[in-house]
């Protein structure tokens, strides 16, 4: 039979709604309000701790997802930045209310001076900057000056979430979806394949369509076959 493409790496949409909650109860409802702020008539220029959050947590517990989720919510007057951005990416404009800056501790020293200006900028004059790595202020190795900056606002870990959690995730978007999927097959996902939730999602996502495509039920033995031809395909 002909594979059939997985596109496992297309992201999805990201919302609040989307993210599972876990332990990050009091982040979640902090960024909510954060990215209301947008909606505010005064584009304040406080220089309050409140409006600079940086998330930290090793790869795959959602701090790319949840700095995306405030830009959907956000809109037009949010600007994603990351390592692979251009350098006018950290200029600072008055259309632009929330910056979320990914992966700070990957940028490059002329971009960390960059984020260094964009900080002080936005202190002064106005704004929301959320950003994210994978170490807590105090242990990135970073410019001295950018470090501190990131360690004067609010300061929140991603909690991962526990097994139980992530296959009660599971199986609560295997019901929003309609599809009936022994526990056994979401395990078998957890255990051999990649744990985090936006990748588990996806691949969630390819076994509906791949049970769709070959007219079968999904099973351990469906599973096993996608995983291996996304083995194959990699």
């Amino acid at each position: 039979m002909k594979q059939i493409p997985l596109d496992l790496s297309a992201d999805q949409p990201q919302s609040f709604d989307t993210f599972v909650t876990g332990r990050n109860a009091e982040l979640l409802e902090r960024l909510k309000q954060l990215a209301a702020g947008a909606d505010t008539s005064t584009h304040t220029a406080s220089a309050s701790t409140d409006r600079f959050i940086y998330l930290w947590a090793e790869a795959g517990a959602g701090k790319s997802h949840l700095l995306q989720t405030v830009a959907t919510a956000v809109g037009a007057r949010a600007r994603v930045i990351t390592p692979a951005s251009a350098g006018d990416a950290f200029d600072y404009s008055p259309q632009i209310s929330h910056y979320l800056v990914d992966d700070v501790d990957q940028l490059h020293d002329d971009a960390q001076i960059a984020a260094f200006n964009l900080f002080n900028q936005i202190r002064e004059q106005g704004g929301w900057l959320v950003s994210s790595g994978k170490l807590p202020p105090t242990r990135l190795e970073l410019r001295e000056d950018l470090r501190t900056r990131l360690g004067w606002g609010l300061i929140y870990q991603v909690h991962d979430l526990s097994d139980d959690e992530k296959i009660a995730a599971l199986l609560q978007a295997t019901l929003t979806r309609g599809l009936e999927i022994p526990p056994a097959v979401l395990m078998y996902m957890l255990t051999h394949y990649r744990r985090d939730m936006p990748s588990l999602s996806r691949m969630l996502d390819a076994l509906d369509r791949y049970s769709l495509a070959t007219k079968r039920a999904i099973t351990l033995p469906l599973l096993r076959e996608l995983l291996q031809q996304e083995s194959e395909e990699q």
